[in-house]
């Protein structure tokens, strides 16, 4: 099957190839996240190891599979699943993929092992986060605790042509790993560099209760500019060229807390601080009112959870 290159291909389910220029043997799959097209990513390197990155909600688990298909790696050769980090949007479909790809090894920060093995309180700080956007995820498989590989910052993943990099990444959530591909000069940024909106370039945040952290993140953003990448393999969404996406992403994040702590010392609580702030940022054509809707309000009260502490 011919792949086409970069976005020639958007929309739900389909897989594209990453330049070739920017980095070998990498695809990615559009995975209709939260019934969103352009929204949710996640990527193939095939090579002597094919690995995994990202995972998805887990509805969505037949599109990897497919992007399997299409680039001809059998399911028995697939050798890493590699969430980034435990929300369920980034490893909700780890087991379900677990259960087909059996010689495949499942890594993860080592503070997101025993969520896969039990997700139990993991569901329930999921469904408190995100509300009625539940309503796009399913029950994540639990996965058996030998079946998965704990990482810490600075290990590696031998791909048996090049090597993958756990890049310590907490300011979004404290068991998040960016994942460095030195060979090709990228990195996988899972939630530490925002959210890529393909179609316009715009980098927008994400802030999620409980754990974001802003001075942790921007901390984050300065240990992604040192490795001096030429592309950003975003899990929301698709791959950047322009590595400067990082400094802006650092203006926004600190202009949005900004505003959020503003906005709320005005209102007379925080549901009309919410609103007000959905009124203002919630259209993105991209995504739809009701996806725009919710990340703003989840967004929002992950700024209120920062200021508390």
């Amino acid at each position: 099957m011919a792949l086409p290159c970069a976005n020639a291909a958007m929309g739900i389910g389909a897989i594209s190839q990453v330049d070739p220029g920017l980095v070998e043997d990498c695809w990615y799959v559009d995975t209709g996240m939260y019934a969103t097209k352009a929204y949710g990513s996640v990527y193939l390197l095939d090579g002597p190891r094919p690995t995994l990155v990202e995972t998805g909600i887990g509805t969505n688990a037949e599109l990897l599979l497919d992007m399997l298909d299409a680039v001809g790696v059998e399911r028995a050769d697939l050798a890493y699943i590699v969430p980034t980090h435990v929300h369920l949007d980034h490893a909700g479909g780890a087991g379900f993929l677990a259960k087909t790809c059996q010689n495949a090894t499942v890594a993860i920060h080592e503070r997101g092992v025993r969520h896969l093995v039990d997700p139990e309180r993991l569901v329930a700080g999921t469904k408190a986060a995100v509300g009625d956007q539940w309503k796009h995820y399913v029950d994540p498989e639990p996965i058996e605790e030998s079946r998965i590989r704990p990482l810490a910052d600075g290990d590696e993943l031998d791909l048996g042509d090049r090597q993958l990099i756990a890049i310590e990444a907490p300011g979004h959530a404290p068991h998040q790993h960016a994942f460095h591909l030195p060979s090709d000069a990228a990195i996988f940024t899972a939630d530490a560099a925002g959210l890529f909106v393909q179609a316009s370039g715009a980098v927008k945040p994400t802030t999620p209760p409980p754990d974001f952290d802003l001075e942790q993140n921007l901390s984050d953003l300065d240990r992604l500019a040192a490795l001096e990448p030429s592309v950003l393999l975003y899990s929301h969404f698709g791959p950047c060229s322009d590595p400067s996406v990082l400094d802006r992403y650092r203006e926004v994040l600190t202009a949005w807390v900004g505003e959020v702590e503003a906005v709320r010392k005005q209102a007379p609580d925080d549901e009309a601080a919410i609103k007000q702030l959905i009124e203002k940022h919630a259209p993105i054509d991209e995504w739809g009112a009701d996806k725009a809707t919710s990340e703003t309000a989840m967004n929002a009260r992950g700024v209120f959870h920062y200021l508390d502490r």
